[in-house]
């Protein structure tokens, strides 16, 4: 069959879906990808459209929407993206979901969680040192009890329209039928680890041990049989019987460092519903997770520190961020980092300082930390005291160790609910551990290595503890940010956005609150911005993409630069001025992927 016909093939199942189930129905939605079908829809990296409407012109999502969808759409993508986009997000990873009904935000917590087996000692060597990072990556050790699935079924129980069965057809025709492999999924599949894994290796990697190549039609029965048990009896199939004992098998027979994941771990799972950080910014109210997500805290330290800081010259020239700003935004960072560093973790573990996350946004506590940035880059900063600390906990910050990627949701649907929701299996790949469900056949989804988020040396020299070790049932600290924006006047929804990107989705998503509301760009402008930012260490550019002069001025404010790949994969959709009330969206180029829609 070539890849036209299957193009056409997969449209149409998809359409077909629509169309017995979603006739009047309508949403825009923003995601991290749909399907992988080449030439014509190679990797749709972000879609902001009408995929479950009718409507949709350049990138505009118009018409009378009817009907909530929005969690719906949700779990149809996600099943969708589990099986084309293997490498980020999937049945066997977390969530973290940001949904509002129309009345009130809600915050539901689909963090993988520690196997009550768990040391907070298992990542380190005879010796005391950690584990080199990939070793600890690649191993059963890595794999947290995995959330998403929970995450979907309360969710689409509380909001969800449509059959829950019915949602997961579009992922179980691509999953028969087969689907192309795009360019990043081809690229990323020479990872090394994979050939290391049989049944990996089996599914992602041809005869002779090289990743199928573009446009190969790759078809997942494994995944295709879960997902129908999943359609017919729920979540509970996942979390017990053949799937489950598959995965504990998976993670306890790894050759080199089996994992300590349990049947029972898995049974005994439960989604958090935490209180949204909502803070208000400009004209803007920003709800975003709280923690264990350190990333509605960190972009609201960063936001609040630049209004302590006065512009000295222009912040935008020539369509690109100038060193002044450059200079105040990545010195902000710092100070975010260092806090998030020593502070944040799970909140059912570790206690916020004062009582309060938002004693780290306390005006007072900002303009403190603000005052510490000088003319010339202070290089690393220090944690700060929002409260006299002496009585409480004293902790060792975290070193800095690898975070990764994910993939990213956002939906507004007819009636005013929107979500934006990001969902993650960590490293590309995860563990690089396969399940096949218990179906024993060939495919399947990959398990997580979300353990290596927390602390792997969890404790300093001193002996103090890291807020964010590895403890039995606690969830690891996370950069991801999936946000809701509102007006400050009337409460109006006004922006769903995320991203992937691992710790720099922090800066990712700072940088296009910055541009659509102080600069006043597009969505699609603002994500076409170069990347820029610190993790409390040198000044991160995104390579190429700013000028010798920029660079220049930077150094001489004793900025040390590194200019790497910063693949942002922003989604964006944001609500278009006047009384129709359409959406933008946005797709960022620095992936594969559009802006389209029906």
């Amino acid at each position: 069959m070539n890849l036209q016909r299957l193009y056409r093939l997969a449209r149409k199942a998809v359409m077909a879906w629509m169309d017995d189930f979603a006739p009047s129905m309508g949403a825009a939605i923003a995601y991290y990808t749909v399907f992988s079908i080449a030439p014509l829809l190679v990797i749709v990296i972000a879609v902001a459209g009408a995929l479950f409407g009718r409507e949709a012109v350049q990138g505009e999502i118009v018409g009378q929407l009817q009907g909530l969808i929005g969690q719906d759409a949700a779990v149809a993508v996600q099943a969708v993206l589990g099986l084309v986009e293997p490498q980020s997000s999937g049945l066997g990873g977390g969530a973290f979901l940001m949904l509002w009904d129309g009345q009130r935000v809600l915050a539901l917590d689909g963090r993988e969680t520690a196997p009550a087996g768990a040391r907070d000692d298992q990542f380190l060597r005879p010796d005391g040192s950690p584990l080199p990072f990939e070793e600890a990556v690649q191993s059963g050790l890595s794999v947290g009890v995995p959330g998403l699935l929970r995450l979907l079924e309360q969710a689409h129980a509380r909001y969800g329209k449509l059959p829950w069965a019915r949602l997961f057809q579009p992922a179980i025709a691509l999953a028969e039928e087969g689907f192309a492999v795009g360019p990043r999924l081809h690229r990323l599949s020479e990872d090394a680890g994979l050939r290391r894994q049989p049944r990996a290796a089996a599914y992602l990697l041809d005869p002779q041990g090289r990743p199928w190549p573009v446009g190969q039609r790759l078809r997942n029965p494994a995944y295709a049989w879960l997902l129908r048990r999943l359609a017919e009896q729920g979540a509970a199939v996942f979390y017990q019987g053949a799937a489950a004992r598959d995965m504990v098998t998976q993670v306890a027979g790894h050759a080199q460092r089996p994992g300590a994941l349990s049947e029972q771990d898995l049974a005994d799972y439960r989604v958090r519903e935490r209180e949204p950080l909502c803070q208000d910014w400009q004209a803007l109210r920003l709800c975003g997770f709280p923690p264990p997500s350190s990333g509605a805290l960190a972009i609201a330290q960063i936001l609040g520190l630049l209004e302590q800081l006065p512009a000295q010259a222009p912040e935008l020239q020539d369509g690109l961020p100038t060193p002044d700003f450059l200079h105040r935004y990545t010195e902000a960072a710092r100070l975010a980092y260092a806090d998030r560093a020593l502070y944040l973790a799970d909140p059912d573990f570790v206690p916020a300082p004062a009582g309060d996350w938002r004693s780290l946004l306390a005006p007072h506590y900002l303009r403190q930390r603000a005052a510490l940035v000088g003319p010339r880059s202070m290089g690393q900063a220090q944690a700060g005291q929002p409260v006299a600390l002496q009585a409480q906990q004293a902790w060792a910050a975290q070193a800095e160790q690898p975070e990764h990627g994910t993939s990213h949701i956002s939906i507004v649907d007819a009636q005013g609910m929107a979500l934006a929701m990001t969902t993650t299996v960590e490293a590309q790949f995860g563990s690089r551990l396969l399940s096949d469900g218990g179906s024993g056949l060939p495919g399947g989804f990959f398990l997580n290595n979300q353990l290596t988020d927390f602390a792997l040396r969890p404790r300093d020299e001193q002996g103090r503890p890291v807020a964010n070790r590895l403890q039995p049932g606690k969830r690891p600290r996370s950069a991801m940010s999936p946000t809701l924006v509102f007006a400050r006047d009337d409460g109006r929804l006004l922006m769903s956005l995320g991203a992937p990107g691992g710790a720099a989705i922090i800066h990712y998503v700072a940088k296009t609150l910055i541009a659509t509301h102080r600069w006043g760009l597009t969505p699609q402008q603002a994500v076409e911005l170069p990347n820029f930012g610190s993790f409390n260490g040198p000044t991160v550019l995104e390579a190429g993409r700013f000028p010798a002069a920029t660079l220049e001025a930077l150094r001489q404010r004793g900025h040390r630069l590194l200019e790497v790949d910063l693949t942002s994969g922003l989604q964006v959709l944001q609500r278009l001025p006047g009384e129709q009330g359409g959406w933008a969206g946005a797709a960022d180029p620095r992936r594969e992927g559009e802006v389209s829609g029906r």
